[in-house]
């Protein structure tokens, strides 16, 4: 029996193509609700960038965001895992020598650091994310537990990068960036944290997902789900590959287990 459902936001809940979480998904997720199984959202974004789901935010019962960094219901912080300060000393550093962009979240601000062309577009355009600042000093945002770095870089320039920042655990979803969390944390930590604190087991749990970073969750959960536009990795290790999030993927997977 299904106690719970994750759900990762772009690609998965939510259309590249219209920016919003289709009919067909809103009204199963509010059916499952209806039964008894709880919603979660598990996102790379901070919880200040998510800014479409408003068709299911009123269900949900907890977050995890910034891949797993910080964990959360409505009346409880479950986890808070930063970075450690050196680790993110350096990567932006390496920002400033490379001139490359970084998203630098921190438990308040979320900022783009050395913001470049490519980076805005690829965040304002694509992502529709356009409440993400460029005005605050960094010096301010690092008086702040650091949650996520996101780099604009190229998987070689990770490579490269990652043996001097042994402190942190990277994730990609999308070929311009990388998403750094603190070593060791990942949406599948996120999964395992709320799942004890809400008291069911991880065999009672269905995660969806269509990026590298949602790997792991995919592997963690009691049922893992693909949707058809996911990359071929995540589908590989997916128990089912349901159709796109533009084909009614959330929804079709959703009555193949007997959930709705």
């Amino acid at each position: 029996m299904i106690k719970a459902l994750f759900f990762d936001i772009d690609g998965t809940l939510v259309s590249f193509k219209t920016h919003t979480i289709p009919t067909s998904a809103v009204d199963a997720i509010k059916t499952t609700k209806d039964k008894g199984v709880e919603i979660y959202i598990s996102t790379g974004r901070p919880y200040a960038l998510i800014n479409n789901i408003e068709g299911i935010k009123p269900i949900i019962d907890g977050y995890i965001t910034t891949n797993g960094a910080y964990c959360f219901t409505e009346h409880h912080v479950i986890s808070c895992s930063p970075i450690p300060d050196q680790d993110v000393r350096k990567v932006l550093s390496e920002s400033d020598e490379k001139h490359f962009a970084c998203i630098v979240v921190g438990e308040k601000d979320v900022i783009m650091y050395n913001p470049t062309q490519e980076a805005n577009h690829l965040f304002r355009d694509m992502l529709d994310i356009k409440n993400y600042r460029t005005d605050i000093p960094i010096e301010k945002v690092l008086e702040q537990p650091i949650l996520q770095l996101t780099p604009f870089i190229t998987e070689q320039q990770e490579k490269e990068l990652l043996p001097q920042i042994p402190g942190i655990e990277s994730s990609r979803w999308y070929p311009a960036f990388v998403d750094f969390t603190a070593k060791g944390i990942s949406k599948a930590t996120g999964l395992k944290e709320i799942a004890s604190f809400r008291g069911f087991d991880i065999s009672e749990t269905m995660a969806f997902g269509d990026g590298g970073n949602d790997l792991t969750i995919i592997e963690t959960a009691g049922i893992g789900v693909a949707m058809g536009n996911a990359n071929e990795i995540l589908k590989e290790h997916a128990d089912y590959i349901t159709t796109s999030v533009d084909d009614n993927g959330i929804a079709n997977a959703l009555r193949h287990y007997n959930v709705i």
